[in-house]
């Protein structure tokens, strides 16, 4: 089979997954519109309440912080899309504007899983060995883990993209309403070899984060079941992880076995709802969850919008009082 294309310069491609009828194009874009703002908002709240209170400068919040951003650039490689597709009712994507997406998407996919790592790590050592737990994770290393999580992560991202960027492509229709990697591998009409075996190994790669990940919960759950209070730590900073590596784990699952051995013939909602899991739930109820069961989290949070309403309340006073 040959290119249809000369240059990469020259490929639109054409999402197909984008199915809005004009009466209900409105509402599909405020509704979208209003959950992107709230996601953005309460993993902004975490973060602020993190860095604003001295208190919460523990490694755990420190990585629960790291978390949150990585789930703002998750959402925003995704809702500005839709949002704009929806509003002026496209459906089409520049090639160096599906690269970017992917670029994002992915960035925030392999992320996840190292941040999700390091954390199950941090809740190891705080754990299994309390007594040692600030001589091991000092302010220093929990930095440098951070550090390592990103630059791991874009290392390997940058890769995926060169791989993906070289393939030539003979079709610009994508069966969905964002790009992916692995539909745009699809389109290829070259050998795709190299980028199997790229997803082969990065794949396991992170299969090992989530053996590591269960090794570390295996021990957690041996040292929680000795104490009353390990098991009300447990409850209190684990069980939140679990959850929140469960949801994602699950959504991406969903992802990844759709877009390998999906059908066309299933129902467009079914297959939307599938495919954008990942990026809708996690960044949403991450910054929910760890605000519900961790209470220093909860208590500082109400602290500041307290202090925030009574100063602005005591600022309106002060300039009615001018005014007279």
């Amino acid at each position: 089979m040959t290119s249809l294309f000369n240059s990469s310069q020259e490929i639109v491609f054409v999402l197909h997954g984008l199915n809005v009828t004009q009466t209900n194009r409105h509402i599909y874009f405020v509704f979208i519109l209003i959950l992107y703002l709230f996601t953005i908002f309460m993993n902004l709240t975490l973060i602020f309440t993190v860095f604003l209170e001295e208190m919460l400068r523990d490694p755990m919040y420190l990585f629960l912080c790291n978390l949150c951003i990585n789930g703002i650039i998750g959402a925003s490689s995704f809702y500005p899309k839709i949002l704009y597709d929806i509003f002026f009712d496209s459906h089409v994507v520049t090639y160096i504007g599906c690269l970017n997406q992917i670029f994002f998407i992915y960035l925030y996919i392999y992320c996840e899983f190292t941040n999700l790592t390091v954390m199950a790590y941090d809740r190891y050592v705080a754990i299994c060995k309390p007594l040692h737990y600030h001589c091991i994770m000092t302010i220093r290393k929990v930095w440098t883990l951070i550090f390592l999580t990103w630059l791991f992560s874009l290392l390997e991202m940058t890769i995926g993209i060169v791989l993906t960027a070289r393939l030539t492509l003979c079709s610009v229709d994508i069966d969905k309403f964002y790009c992916s990697a692995l539909a745009v591998v699809k389109l290829a009409c070259v050998d795709t070899s190299p980028n199997n075996h790229y997803r082969f190994i990065f794949t396991s790669y992170h299969l090992s984060q989530m053996i590591l990940i269960f090794i570390s919960y295996v021990n957690i759950i041996k040292a929680s079941l000795r104490s009353q209070a390990g098991r009300r730590k447990f409850m209190q900073t684990c069980l939140p992880h679990v959850i929140t590596l469960t949801n994602f784990g699950i959504s991406l699952l969903f992802d990844v076995m759709y877009g390998s051995y999906g059908s066309n013939t299933s129902p467009l909602a079914l297959r939307n709802i599938m495919s954008v899991e990942f990026l809708v739930v996690p960044p949403l109820i991450n910054p929910i969850i760890y605000g519900m069961n961790l209470s220093q989290i909860r208590n500082r949070a109400r602290k500041i919008f307290h202090r925030y309403i009574n100063c602005s309340v005591s600022v309106k006073r002060t300039n009615k009082n001018s005014n007279k």
